[in-house]
């Protein structure tokens, strides 16, 4: 169990972000939400209304969302890194810079700044932990998807790093690597009711089903609780054998 752990999680409106935050407030932990969107103040306001269970912030910056969360609750003894990009189909020959190095922003420097700031925070305590939210990608290969591969591979090795790094700390950071999970982000319910999609999932995918995000809130739970204390430096694929 969680309870009183006061935790962040990023970029909640996207990928596994709203099922983890709601599991870890179901666990007894103080949870605080960063998104983009919540600049929006009806935005927030709505989400706020539909998640009791959760509170937000509406700061920006990394170093600016950990200090409010401090007023909020106090320091963060958890971050969760739950960071989203379109993974964009591109043959490498035909793939645009541009698209590249927004990638690389939003799935490598922006969990960078985020886990700067939890060191930050967390190195003082000599405890915490980080959690990256990955892909199981770089793990397989994607033909025709290198710009999404290789920022989420650029995380898993900064997760791998970060551990050997902040262990000193008795700090663990961790990474959980997930594909073929139901999410409006990477496999939408339009998709998800396309027949011959899912007969494609059965054959690529040794479990033959797609993950559901609660399995995943499950998991990334379990690497924040108590008992996952002496596991650092993992890259955990949650693909159902496909990576």
């Amino acid at each position: 169990m969680l309870k009183d752990n006061i935790v962040l999680i990023t970029n909640v409106q996207h990928f596994v972000g709203l099922p983890t935050a709601l599991e870890m407030a179901r666990q007894g932990a103080r949870v605080v939400c960063h998104d983009a969107s919540f600049s929006d103040s009806s935005i927030r306001e709505e989400f706020e209304s539909e998640n009791p269970l959760v509170t937000t912030t509406n700061a920006k910056e990394a170093a600016d969302i950990f200090e409010d969360v401090e007023k909020i609750f106090g320091p963060v003894d958890i971050l969760v890194s739950n960071d989203f990009f379109p993974a964009i189909r591109a043959p490498v020959d035909e793939a645009s810079v541009d698209d590249m190095y927004r990638g690389l922003q939003a799935l490598l420097i922006a969990p960078f700044q985020f886990s700067a700031a939890a060191a930050a925070c967390m190195k003082p305590r000599k405890r915490g932990k980080i959690i990256l939210v990955t892909s199981a990608a770089p793990l397989h290969g994607l033909p025709n998807y290198s710009m999404y591969a290789v920022a989420r591979g650029a995380a898993n090795a900064l997760a791998v790093s970060l551990a050997k790094e902040l262990a000193p700390f008795n700090i663990n950071v961790n990474a959980i690597a997930p594909n073929y999970v139901e999410s409006e982000s990477y496999f939408p319910e339009k998709l998800r009711n396309d027949p011959k999609f899912i007969e494609r999932v059965a054959s690529k995918v040794p479990l033959k089903r797609l993950g559901k995000p609660e399995e995943v809130a499950s998991t990334i739970a379990f690497l924040a609780s108590a008992e996952a204390s002496f596991m650092t430096g993992l890259v955990l694929p949650f693909a159902g054998g496909w990576a």
